[in-house]
Formats: structure tokens, sequence, C-alpha cells
């Protein structure tokens, strides 16, 4: 009888488990493999996108720099702007000054 079932117990080693274990281990294998081709995909358009941002961004960069006013206006701009509200100050202050005088 214990001869029968050594026999039993290696045919169904044989017949069952080693297949079993090699189509697991090859499961496995195959898992990996395709998991490092994603990988290697998902970072390569990672890097392909973040290129095209950077460059998007200079170009964006680029066209702000061009685009907006220069120094040169913005000074003209900020002298105008003070010689108006130094006018405002004097015409306020002539205002003050004759309301003073005719007080009396």
């Amino acid at each position: 009888m214990q001869e029968t079932w050594t026999l039993d117990l290696t045919w169904w080693i044989g017949v069952v488990e080693m297949p079993a274990l090699v189509g697991l281990f090859w499961f496995a294998w195959r898992n990996r493999k395709d998991s490092d081709i994603a990988l290697d995909d998902t970072r390569h358009e990672f890097e392909t996108g973040l290129a095209y941002l950077r460059e998007t961004l200079s170009a964006y960069k680029l066209e702000v720099a061009k685009s907006y006013a220069s120094i040169g206006y913005l000074k003209e701009v900020e002298r105008r702007l003070t010689d108006h509200l130094i006018r405002i100050e004097d015409k306020i202050g002539a205002v003050t000054l004759t309301a003073r005088e005719a007080r009396p």
C-alpha cells in the first residue's frame, strides 16, 4: 500500500504540480517583463511631455519678454504720471491758498 501511495504522489507531482508551478513561474516572469516594458513606455512619455512643457514655457517667456512694455516705455509713463500729479498738487495748493485768503 505504501508503494501505491508513493507512485500516486510521484505521479501527482510530475503531472499536476510541476506544470502548475512552471505555469505560475512563467506567468510571474511574463508579468514582470510586461511591467518593465510598460514602465519604460510611461517614463519615455513622461520625459517627452516634460520636454514639451519646458519648450512651451520657454516660448511663452520669450513672448512675454517681447510683447510687454519695455523699460524705456515704463520710465516715460512714470515721468508723465509724476508730472501730472505735480500739476494736480499745484492746483490743489492754489485752490487752498485762495480759500485761505478769502476767509475773513
